[in-house]
């Protein structure tokens, strides 16, 4: 079997769970025996098409010149010569099933390419980016969590508060960019073998915006623990806090660290991560007592090193996350989880069972919850001993492929590539 997978970035330039997921399941594909690529777009002067080899897989980078964040959303509508590059790799590696993992900054064009040239191809929902141009259901103008498009008026005001004050004399033509644009994504997705969401709650909300049920499979992430994974908890200390992760806003770190200013001694919370605003980590810092300790980056035994020795992971995120890669890792090396009851967190923590749920963005509530956690040791304890782990990496694999396998053998009718 050849898959070929499609992608807006890929390690080592850029490290986002898209491109970690992206690398990690193209690796084990090949190393199941098959032949993968991956193609994605990187910015470099002029135009071309590069072929590496990378731990058995072949990876093309794609490039025309430098674009800048509004030429990426301009590049979904582009038919020319930046769709030509694309189908050279795709006629090169001749993939007998495409994975789309995303298409920001690509032609939404290529997905017509593949119905005319008789490939299937199959799409992971990895945020909402298919209906919301911001990705992550967040409004520009307030922060506020978004239910969707409204008949784009609200997408149109997000994208003039993006686009600063004087944007609302392009208002029209940005309403009428965002409608062409949900019309060319949303026929994408009709016409997929399949669209693959980790969580129920994901699945839900595409189908309520008009994703085809029928097409619809529930194929939850794997984690595996290192092999040498063990715990290295000790008995009379504070309680250890850790939040492991992208230091942004939406993520909510600030919550947990204005609630660890009323727990003094009886906890001490470990910050793992790195933020893209200087200003927000600056923030954080600022406002941290001492029983806030910032870790920066970590690789990944230093990650699972940090899981070995917590007693409890929180996940405070004020938005509605698809998947949490630190809430599964966590649940997967036993630590109990105290997450935003919002979205995929409220389904992957029972309250009382493997965790807490907390209200998002309520300080006080989070303070609360914690001082509980950290007067009550046995609770913390038992809390543990009720955990069900995640679907192993293999399970995932299985799945995956039994999806790749069905996309091949399903009928294609061809269409027009200008269809």
């Amino acid at each position: 079997m050849r898959v070929l997978h499609l992608v807006h970035q890929y390690p080592p330039d850029h490290l986002g769970g898209t491109e970690h997921y992206t690398r990690t399941v193209a690796q084990q594909v090949a190393d199941a025996g098959h032949t993968v690529g991956v193609v994605t777009r990187v910015s470099r002067e002029g135009q071309g098409v590069e072929r590496v080899e990378e731990d058995g897989v072949a990876v093309y980078r794609v490039w025309q010149g430098t674009p800048s964040a509004q030429q990426r959303y301009l590049a979904n509508f582009a038919t020319g010569s930046l769709v030509a590059l694309f189908e050279q790799v795709i006629h090169e590696f001749k993939p007998d099933v495409v994975h789309v993992q995303h298409l920001m900054g690509l032609p939404a064009a290529l997905l017509t390419r593949l119905q005319a040239a008789q490939i299937p191809y199959v799409i992971t929902l990895h945020d909402y980016w298919w209906i919301c141009a911001n990705a992550q259901l967040l409004t520009n103008y307030d922060s506020s969590v978004c239910a969707g498009p409204r008949g784009h008026l609200n997408c149109t005001r997000c994208a003039v508060a993006r686009g600063g004050s004087g944007a609302w004399l392009l208002a029209p033509a940005l309403w009428g960019s965002l409608r062409l644009r949900n019309s060319l994504l949303d026929r994408g997705l009709q016409r997929a073998h399949a669209l693959l969401a980790s969580t129920p709650f994901v699945a839900q909300w595409y189908q309520s915006h008009g994703a085809p049920a029928a097409k619809m499979r529930m194929l939850p992430l794997g984690v595996d623990l290192p092999a040498n994974f063990a715990s290295t908890h000790t008995p009379g200390r504070p309680l250890q806090v850790a939040y492991l992760g992208g230091l942004a806003w939406q993520k909510g770190v600030h919550v947990v660290v204005d609630a660890f200013l009323g727990l003094d001694e009886t906890a001490e919370l470990w910050i793992a991560g790195a933020a893209d605003e200087d200003d927000y980590e600056a923030r954080l810092r600022k406002n941290a007592g001492l029983n806030v300790h910032f870790l920066g980056r970590l690789e990944r035994d230093a990650v699972w090193a940090l899981l070995a020795r917590v007693d409890v992971v929180v996940v405070p995120s004020l938005w509605y996350e698809t998947y949490s890669y630190l809430l599964n890792e966590a649940l997967a090396a036993g630590v109990p989880v105290v997450a935003s009851q919002l979205g995929v967190m409220a389904e992957a923590i029972t309250d009382g069972v493997n965790g807490l749920l907390v209200p998002p963005g309520d300080s006080d509530a989070w303070r609360k919850a914690l001082q509980w956690l950290a007067a009550d040791r046995d609770l913390v304890a038992q809390l543990a001993a009720q955990i069900q782990r995640p679907p192993s990496v293999q399970q995932h694999l299985t799945a995956l492929l039994d999806v790749y396998q069905s996309a091949i053998q399903e009928p294609l009718t061809r269409i027009s590539p200008n269809a």
